[in-house]
């Protein structure tokens, strides 16, 4: 059976937060240097990958993503230095929560069915 993980949404306010989709359309952006292609990886429409971004700019005080339009050869996008630590510190709570509830975790993995359905990757 697979060990449990721990996903995480961070409540900033009643109107911002940040989650694994967003961290992980983060990490895709660093990846593919694309929102489309991060977007795509995940299996989001370029609008939608695009909105999450653009909520991402809005919620923090400096962007986390620059992007430059201009086709495949002169467009892209990529991390800003606050990108990089928002992301970086995210991770950094679901890997300190997820060994602080270690034990926990194990105990409701060993209380699950085998052979449960898959959550969503797109959560």
């Amino acid at each position: 059976m697979a060990r449990p993980r721990v996903r995480l949404r961070l409540v900033l306010s009643d109107e911002r937060a940040i989650g694994p989709g967003k961290a992980d359309l983060l990490a895709a952006v660093h990846e593919y240097g694309s929102i489309a292609a991060a977007g795509r990886s995940l299996g989001m429409s370029y609008q939608r990958a695009w909105s999450l971004i653009d909520a991402l700019n809005a919620t923090f005080r400096s962007p986390l993503v620059t992007a430059s339009r201009g086709g495949a050869s002169r467009g892209g996008a990529a991390l800003t230095p606050t990108g990089h630590e928002v992301l970086a510190r995210y991770r950094a709570i679901e890997h300190k929560t997820a060994e602080l509830c270690r034990e926990e975790l194990e105990g409701i993995a060993r209380l699950a069915k085998r052979g449960t359905p898959a959550i969503s990757k797109r959560r």
